[in-house]
């Protein structure tokens, strides 16, 4: 047929003018052409040719920049205008398949408007990124033709009335209308930017984001394209394949998303409810919420109901081109042109004709769902930014309340750490979270009634009750979603306390090795973890139930309904309506399974917001004007000074100025006027409960000086410090800090930062950060000043040991450091701060004698008082007074007395006397204390030991860091990037063959099994609903033959039975399926955790001393919650997905082959989209959990140092601090939910594309209706599940490094607890006699490290008591380790008793030996417990054994006897108390050699007295080996070993070795004199 553009019709009067050149329809539509083609010639050389040039003067740095008003509207006008082309151009096409010759003029004019109207909004882009207003005159003319030539077309159709029920009619109406839109949105444009027929035209900024170049996160100011698609974030991802994602690359966010922007609207909500309603009344945080955050609410909402309406487009869609498959015999086409309207000498298609082209459905179905997503993506990402913009402001809230707590909240436990925690970490999440899922509550609803209208449109009443099904058990759903998190919560329970038991294992793992004591142990392990199990497995049976349920539901509704249409309707079920229905009923599913969880989190917002509306009422600090410069004490004081004559005074006013008055004409009293000083008058301070705690309190603090508060513990001296402060509650009086000025009594100008306090408070309260920074504490660094305040505090040799000097981070999650170097930092901290006044609280109470005196000499007395700094000093060691120009005595709550040491001494010489005896009671004790190792060396020692040749290991052994170090090495980008996109394989497996061979192959086979079953299922469906040969049209003409009538519907119910198995069988395998996932899950972490426990506890000594304890608890801690709980769900979801899409795919290939075609460039654009997103996915899931912790830890860090913070009056630091984290945090967190956006929305388009193709291909092979309606469900299917194929993978690829790394410890070498001797040649009661011999012993801690003991050879007689000293790191300790075979001994023997002991096996070479460590180890249980855990010895044996300790009569004490309980650690016991305990443990195992090593060391003099009697007593038959640091204990010992370097240098007796002068051992008796 020849082409043409008016057609060449027989008798055709197409090229007539005869009735005027506009009536001609032909000549109309020549005339629409006009602007399309003007256009495309304007605009073509603008974009190609003078591109180019122009580009360079954009000097913007982000193409990103929208310039133009009405920018949304034109981008949605343009797209409805596509859409309005699109239909014009079906139209045409369909109208030209009525006529005789093919007439171009009915779709060539729409073609041309389609590319028009895109090549005017890439125009459009350019010119506006670019900002060249004037260019935008082309566009303006173009809408003003193309608005004219459509306008006469409507009026000639009009003229001919042809109305509205002809579809052409409709669309130039609708086109009409766009172009006159967009002509208004230009003219709108001149308007406001003047470019064009204006005198100056108007010059804009870029926003101030835009101007900054940190701000990465572009959606706010994309064009709505890229916004709709996420274009802008493809640099991000596709980069992520080269090197990894990092803080820097995400940089900034946008100004109105920053916590502090949001903070400040939820804030103006909140308080706006205090002002405009009743000022008693707390303000309801849901209306701050809703002012706050409701327009993007809503604004999600409008996008989730587009969504969901769009979403019954597919069933719809299906039904149409199913049914029209069905029927179609061809309809006698003359007689239809015949009745048709010809006007113009054109066919004229009814506004209804259109939908009944199935080519025209498969488009429209196409367009539907690439819409559909768009608007479901768009709303989610409201939701999520709406969301993270709700969890920065209520932090900030928070963060605030928490600065302003009153101290009585925290020390009263009306407030706890652990709360505010809560509040943090899940309350605000909670709320975060409701928020996501906030539309869903009222969308979901009408989603379903929707659903079920549809469903009952298609099939009748049988409809109601497949949908009564799904409502039937939507409410089981709920009740086990409510089951689920009970079990959640028990779980967490019984982990917690197993880690509890893990860590408490790990600390003593020495003592516990040493008395072969690990099996016992680990079984407390084994049997706290099994109740774990046990939890786990109700935890996998709910899951997997619910996963039953979500997979069971759709398929049992679908039978009920079937079965019941078969057997009480009397039409037969099409194909059409059938796979309507079933895509239907896939609809609805997702709704009523997700229902359950969002009321969940309804109910648990509605909880969290009880909790914050409880804590943003709680108590705040009362309002201290003196420290926020208002000053108002000092100038009333002048003013009243001044008017002398007013008589209404208050009386605190009269007394603070007569106290003024006195000081100023008494100069002896106070010399340096010209500084603050304090006074508190009549004061009655409390810390909450009504009860003053400080009463009577009348005191002042003179300038420049000294001041020490003296008093017994618990009589108040802390209380007053933080009652000056303004931290405690005040019932009468008042605290003044007042300000003069060389004797004038006006407020003066101060030079140095007055209104803050440099505070050191009792309990040392570090910062997660560098020594440096928690010492400098946000001031300028002095290098000067910063030197000499460590040298005040002799901090320098710790800080030597510290790995990277005073560049190391202390804190929770840094370095442990003791109470001594801790309050030292703490010192530090208050004496660098530039402030007039330092407030130091008991500072010398975690240190030994030396320190104390240098920190007063150095700190104190010299480098505060040579800056005239007011000091204020509480303190416990009375032989400072002599230092003190003021002395404030206090006795419970009450001052005793005031003034020097001179007024104290004449005026109460009682008290004076008491402090006398006092303090020769100290001095006794310090020269006591006076040994050869004080306290602060062991400090020190223990911080070298934490670090103790970690260096030798040069990378922990976690395979992680490895590959870290390879990719450093190995900068070939190719290999990086192929090995961070490869998913980890061989973890799987190892995962895998943890959960056993059998639970594998069950799952596998069960899973393909219920796959196949479900496409038999619906294949039997398309088999059924094809069955009837004849068409409708015949039965209507039988329907008289009842008979025939009734053959039909018994032939169609033929095929119910076997329907029914079917879907019986799939059921069956559901729950086979769910359940098999969940209980491999289970065995594999039963399998992991059991090899790993017993894999460490085995490990040698060494393995704890080169691996952080942090890493070791990790594993057992965050990693084993992964393998527990995270994997299985995901490996589930995963393995669903996928099958779901393979299955849907394989459908579709075998409806129609030509599928396969289409699906190769889909499935290469699936597996680059996966590839890329994975790899950034990983990344910014790791930031985002690396950005959290730190923010989590700063509200605990700052709760904890309130009072410190406040004295500083650094809040505002510490706000900006939070601020930043809180933001750091967010960005990463919109991020990867935008990169989730961003994978959604290729992979539903991808799948958009997989339903076009597959309904083209079927229309066009011309199918079976049923299979094709098969084919189209199973298409449908699979745009839903293509995104989740690519997020489990994601998922399970980070889930798999918790494998990994759990994996790399199962490979540590145990150590050798087999022996060359068997157990049965050992004397059962060996070591019978205690005889030593050492011969040549070589020892070293590992194969790669020097010896630590070289050729020691010595020889100990049965029952002798031997003592072994030596400075630090001779080689003590390394010896009594070899006794137990914990090193390794590479030369030489220990004999003991005639037996090698490195062939013993060590169970039985540990359980006959006994020990006493420096430091001492209880665990958490029974007394029993601690002293024979093995449960060997009667009650009478422990008692003895108590009392050679000295603890019986302590232990009676006890409620409970042998069975009180023990605290963590042994906290409820003294240290001194818990070496005694160890005493009797030694004692409890009757063995004749016991080794004690530096038992004494951590211990006061009247314990040690105790130790070294009991030695003497109880063990006079037995071997002693004592390893000493204080020499005095071992000069009454048979032999003495002195050791330096590894070797021993003396060996003798001690009296003989006392004589050599020269010699060793008496230069240290001489030092410890």
């Amino acid at each position: 047929m020849a082409l043409s553009f008016c057609g060449n019709d027989r008798g055709s009067i197409a090229y007539s003018v005869d009735n005027g050149v506009l009536d001609n329809g032909c000549f109309v539509d020549a005339l629409n052409l006009v602007p399309h083609v003007f256009l495309l010639f304007i605009t073509f050389p603008i974009l190609f040719i003078g591109w180019g040039s122009q580009s360079s003067k954009v000097q913007i740095h982000h193409n990103t920049w929208l310039h133009f008003p009405g920018h949304n509207l034109r981008w949605i006008l343009t797209f409805t205008l596509l859409f309005v082309h699109v239909c014009e151009i079906a139209e045409g096409i369909v109208s030209n398949t009525w006529m005789e010759s093919n007439h171009l003029h009915l779709f060539m004019p729409a073609l041309m408007g389609f590319i028009a109207a895109t090549t005017s909004v890439v125009y459009y882009h350019n010119i506006e990124t670019a900002n060249f207003p004037k260019l935008l005159l082309a566009l303006f003319i173009y809408w003003i033709l193309a608005f004219i030539t459509k306008m006469i077309k409507l009026w000639k159709f009009a003229e001919a009335s042809l109305g509205v029920q002809y579809l052409r009619f409709c669309i130039t109406a609708l086109l009409v209308v766009l172009y006159g839109l967009l002509m208004a949105v230009e003219i709108n444009v001149i308007r406001v930017r003047k470019y064009v027929f204006f005198a100056n035209p108007q010059r804009v900024k870029p926003p101030e984001d835009l101007q900054d170049l940190g701000v990465r996160f572009l959606q706010p100011f994309v064009n709505l394209l890229s916004k709709a698609t996420y274009w802008w974030m493809n640099p991000l991802i596709i980069g992520a394949h080269k090197r990894p994602i990092e803080l820097k690359k995400i940089g900034k966010l946008p100004i109105a998303m920053r916590a502090l922007t949001n903070y400040m609207r939820l804030k103006d909500s909140y308080e706006e409810q205090r002002k405009t309603e009743d000022p008693d009344k707390s303000p309801s945080i849901w209306k701050s919420m809703y002012r706050a955050f409701g327009g993007p609410i809503l604004l999600s909402s409008t996008f989730r109901y587009m969504a969901d309406l769009l979403g019954f487009a597919g069933p719809l869609c299906i039904s149409g081109i199913v049914g029209h498959l069905d029927n179609s015999t061809e309809i006698d086409r003359t007689n239809k042109v015949c009745t048709a309207n010809m006007t113009f000498g054109v066919y004229f298609m009814f506004s209804t004709e259109l939908l009944q082209n199935t080519s025209v459905l498969a488009v429209l179905l196409f367009l539907a769902l690439v819409l559909q997503r768009t608007f479901l993506q768009a709303s989610y990402y409201v939701t999520i930014e709406t969301g993270i913009n709700l969890r920065g402001a209520l932090l900030a809230m928070i963060y605030n309340k928490i600065l302003r707590l009153s101290t009585s909240n925290m020390s009263m436990g009306e407030m706890t750490l652990g709360q505010i925690n809560n509040l943090v970490a899940i309350e605000t999440n909670q709320l975060m979270w409701f928020l996501f899922l906030c539309p869903n509550l009222w969308a979901m609803p009408v989603q379903i009634i929707m659903g079920v209208i549809l469903l009952y449109y298609l099939l009748g009443n049988s409809a109601l009750i497949g949908a009564g099904v799904i409502l039937l058990l939507a409410p089981v759903q709920y009740l086990i979603a409510t089951k689920l998190a009970d079990t959640q919560k028990s779980t967490l329970d019984y982990s917690t306390d197993r880690l509890k038991k893990t860590t408490e294992i790990l600390k003593g793992i020495k003592l516990l090795k040493l008395y072969a004591w690990e099996n016992i142990f680990c079984d407390r392990v084994e049997e706290t973890r099994g109740k774990e199990l046990t939890s786990l497995k109700t935890f996998a049976l709910y899951t997997s139930m619910s996963i039953f349920m979500n997979a069971a539901i759709p398929i049992a509704a679908v039978l009920a309904t079937f079965v019941t249409h078969a057997y009480v309707e009397e039409v037969r079920l099409s194909p059409a309506k059938a796979f309507a229905s079933l895509a239907l009923f896939h609809i609805l599913v997702t709704p009523l399974f997700l229902l359950s969880t969002v009321v969940r989190f309804a109910v648990k917002a509605l909880v969290s917001v009880q909790k914050l509306s409880e804590f943003l009422q709680s108590d705040e600090i009362g309002d201290d004007s003196w420290r926020n410069a208002e000053m108002s004490m000092s100038l009333e004081v002048g003013k009243k000074y001044k008017y002398h004559g007013d008589m209404k005074r208050s009386y605190h006013v009269h007394s603070a100025l007569c106290w003024f008055v006195s000081i100023i004409l008494n100069p002896l009293v106070f010399v340096c006027i010209g500084e603050c000083f304090i006074q508190v008058n009549d004061g009655f301070f409390t810390w909450g409960s009504n009860l003053s705690t400080l009463s009577d309190i009348n005191i002042r603090i003179p300038t420049g000086q000294l001041t020490m508060i003296v008093g017994q513990v618990g009589c108040g001296k802390s209380s007053l410090l933080l009652a000056m402060l303004g931290e405690m509650q005040t019932i009468s009086g008042k605290v003044y800090w007042i300000y003069v000025c060389e004797g004038r009594l006006t407020p003066c100008v101060c030079v140095k930062n007055r209104y803050s306090v440099a505070y050191a408070a009792q309990k040392s309260w570090l910062l997660n950060a560098t020594v440096e920074e928690n010492i400098t504490f946000g001031s300028h660094f002095n290098k000067q000043r910063y030197k000499a305040v460590i040298d005040a505090c002799s901090l320098q040799p710790d800080i030597d040991l510290l790995p990277f000097g005073d560049q190391t981070e202390i804190g929770e999650r840094g370095i442990n450091l003791s109470g001594g170097q801790r309050q030292r930092i703490c010192v530090a901290r208050a004496l660098y701060q530039n402030t007039n006044i330092v407030f130091l609280d008991d500072p010398f109470s975690a240190l030994d004698i030396d320190l104390s005196d240098h920190l007063m000499q150095e700190g104190i007395l010299k480098f505060l008082q040579d800056d005239k700094r007011t000091v204020v000093l509480v303190t416990h060691k009375l032989q400072y007074l002599i230092h003190a120009d003021w002395i404030i005595a206090m006795k419970d709550g009450s001052v005793l007395r005031e003034g020097t040491l001179k007024d104290i001494q004449t005026l109460d010489v009682e008290l004076y006397e008491h402090w006398k005896t006092l303090m020769n009671r100290q001095d006794q004790e310090l020269e006591k204390e006076t040994e050869m190792e004080s306290q602060t060396t062991l400090e020190r020692k223990t911080l070298r030991r934490a670090f103790y040749s970690r260096e030798a290991k040069n990378q922990i052994d976690d395979e992680d860091e490895e590959e870290e170090v390879e990719e450093d090495d190995d900068d070939n980008m190719s290999t990086t990037t192929s090995r961070r996109s490869k998913i980890p394989w061989k973890m799987c497996c190892r995962y895998l063959s943890s959960g056993g061979f059998l639970m594998v192959f069950l799952m596998v086979s069960s899973k393909l099994a219920k796959h196949s079953v479900m496409v038999a299922i619906d294949y039997w469906l398309a088999a059924w609903t094809s069955s009837n040969p004849q068409n409708q049209s015949l039965i209507a003409e039988v329907t008289s033959h009842c008979c025939f009538l009734f053959q039909m519907l018994s032939l169609h119910r033929s095929y119910v039975p076997v329907f029914i198995i079917l879907c019986g069988a799939a059921i069956a395998l559901c729950l086979i399926t769910s359940l098999t996932v969940e209980f491999l899950g289970v065995a594999a972490a039963t399998n992991l955790h059991h090899n790993l426990l017993n894999k460490i506890i085995h490990a040698p000594i060494r393995f704890f001393d080169v691996t952080p304890l942090g890493q070791i608890l990790n594993r057992f801690s965050a990693d084993t919650n992964i393998i527990d709980q995270h994997i299985p769900p995901t490996l589930e979801s995963l393995t669903r997905s996928t099958l779901l899409c393979l299955s849907a795919i394989g459908v579709i290939a075998f409806v129609t082959p030509a599928f396969l075609i289409a699906l190769v460039p889909l499935a290469v654009a699936f597996y680059f989209i996966q590839k890329y997103f994975r790899v950034a996915s990983k990344d910014l899931q790791d930031l985002d959990d690396s950005t959290q912790l730190p923010l989590l830890c700063h509200f605990s860090e700052t709760a904890e140092g309130l009072t410190t913070i406040r004295a500083f009056r650094h809040e505002a630091r510490f706000k900006q601090r939070m601020l930043e984290l809180t933001d750091t945090n967010n960005t990463a967190y919109l991020f990867l939910s935008a990169a989730n956006r961003w994978l959604e929305v290729r992979t539903d388009y991808l799948g958009a594309v997989i339903v076009l193709t597959a309904a083209v291909a079927a229309i066009w092979t011309s199918s079976q209706s049923g299979l094709v309606g098969l084919g189209l469900t199973y298409a449908l299917t699979v745009t839903n599940y293509l995104n989740w194929v690519v997020r489990n993978l994601a998922d399970l690829e980070v889930q798999m490094a918790a494998v990994k790394k759990v994996n790399s410890f199962l490979s540590t070498e145990s150590e050798n607890y087999e022996g060359s001797m068997d157990v049965s040649q050992v004397p059962e009661d060996w070591p019978q006699h205690g005889e030593i011999k050492i011969q040549d012993l070589c020892v070293r801690y590992d194969t790669m490290l020097k010896p630590v003991l070289k050729h020691v050879n010595a020889h100990i007689n049965p029952g002798q008591k031997v003592g072994i000293c030596g400075r630090t790191g001779s080689g003590k300790s390394s010896l009594s380790l070899a006794f137990f075979n914990m090193v390794d001994v590479f030369e030489g023997k220990i004999v003991i008793d005639g037996i090698d002991i490195c062939k013993l096996p060590l169970q039985t070479l540990r359980s006959r030996l006994s020990i006493i460590l420096q430091d001492p180890v209880l665990f958490s249980g029974s007394i029993r417990l601690n002293l024979d855990p093995e449960c060997t010895c009667t009650d009478d044996r422990l008692w003895e054994a108590l009392e050679i300790a000295q603890l019986k009569n302590m232990v009676k004490a006890h409620p409970g006897g042998l069975d009180a309980v023990v605290t963590e650690g042994g906290e409820n016991f003294s240290v001194g108390q818990r070496q005694l305990f160890c005493l009797a443990r030694a004692f409890v195992r009757k063995s004749s050699i016991l080794i004690m090593d530096e038992a004494t060391a951590s211990i006061d003099m009247a314990t040690e007295n105790i130790l070294q009697k009991v030695v003497m007593t109880a063990f006079a038959d037995r071997t002693v080996v004592t390893i000493a640091h204080r020499v005095h204990t071992i000069l009454t010992a048979d032999l003495v070993v002195v050791m330096k370097r590894g070797s021993i240098m003396e060996y003798g007796k001690p009296e003989i070795l006392m004589e050599q002068e020269d010699g060793l051992f008496a230069s240290f008796v001489k030092a410890d004199m």
